[in-house]
């Protein structure tokens, strides 16, 4: 089905030329079948994209002039991943995408139907990404959307949350701000019943409802919410801290790898990185985002994580056929 969806996609990226294809130029562009073209041009059409189709020796396709593309149509679950990746993306986490990700986001605003106009403008307003984002298969989007509108309307919550230890308890929150933060989502609110800001994980957050009660945004005690999250982790003491020394200036590491972790000059061309993480399979990322040589000082179990991605990239490497 994905292959299906993206050459439909390229087919329809051809076809915008508004340029006359033979079929079976057209055909040899998408490696498919006269046959298979012939149900991609169907599928386009129940789509509502007006395609005419010349028969005979010379035959081929061509969009037809002037007429007007259906919207842009997405379901609820499409909205939010998309907004969510353009969100990372505009706050850096690919380099060199900030810019095209914000005007991409801004341009799928404007063609969204209200309803989820109102849903995505309140996940992008409420939602402060760190880059790297957790996948939306751990969470349900639906719960992202309803937690970013109330965030954005001032109204309070009541929902079911269940720690670490599993213990559940009934909680009532003034929500301020989402987090995306390396593997996890946060909610970041003020407690009612603790009287104190707390840090929620979406994941294991259940049964959310809107109470209709409003409330005053308070003051919160960090300079901002994905700075707040960091603390209250950090706190908690997740099951590993690594140390490795970077061969790369300073400035070069905090410019690629600095909004994850601290560093630490030791000479102009070395410096050490420390993090706290609860999986080892981010910093591995992240020292490789680094594009630098690295040792890793700690934790052994780091060391032999990095070993055996090591030898299976090199497998696959000996193993790759030249293009």
């Amino acid at each position: 089905m994905a292959d299906t969806s993206a050459r439909t996609l390229r087919l329809l990226s051809l076809l915008q030329t508004h340029r006359y294809w033979p079929g079976a130029e057209l055909a040899d562009r998408l490696g498919i079948s006269a046959r298979t073209l012939r149900r991609d041009i169907d599928r386009l059409r129940e789509l509502g994209y007006p395609v005419d189709a010349r028969t005979g020796a010379d035959g081929g396709y061509q969009l037809a002039a002037g007429a007007a593309l259906p919207p842009l149509v997405l379901d609820d679950d499409e909205a939010v991943a998309i907004t969510v990746c353009l969100q990372a993306g505009s706050q850096g986490a690919v380099d060199g995408l900030a810019e095209p990700s914000v005007r991409a986001l801004a341009k799928l605003v404007t063609v969204l139907p209200t309803r989820l106009r109102r849903r995505v403008d309140a996940l992008r307003a409420m939602t402060v990404s760190t880059g790297w984002t957790l996948p939306l298969s751990d969470v349900d989007p639906t719960v992202i959307t309803a937690l970013a509108m109330a965030c954005r309307a001032e109204e309070r919550l009541t929902f079911t949350y269940t720690a670490a230890d599993g213990e559940t308890s009934a909680r009532e929150v003034e929500p301020h701000r989402l987090v995306s933060l390396g593997r996890r989502w946060y909610l970041v609110a003020y407690d009612l019943t603790r009287h104190a800001w707390r840090t929620f994980r979406v994941d294991r957050l259940t049964g959310s409802h809107p109470t209709g009660a409003r409330f005053r945004p308070r003051d919160l005690p960090a300079p901002d919410a994905a700075t707040f999250v960091r603390t209250g982790i950090g706190a908690r003491r997740p099951d590993y801290t690594v140390t490795a020394d970077i061969e790369a200036p300073v400035t070069h590491v905090e410019s690629r790898v600095g909004r994850w972790c601290t560093t630490t000059p030791l000479t102009p061309t070395r410096t050490r990185v420390h993090m706290s993480v609860d999986n080892l399979d981010w910093p591995i990322l992240l020292l490789g985002k680094a594009e630098a040589d690295f040792h890793v000082i700690e934790p052994p179990e780091l060391i032999a994580r990095l070993d055996d991605w090591g030898s299976r990239f090199v497998r696959s490497a000996d193993t790759a056929e030249p293009l």
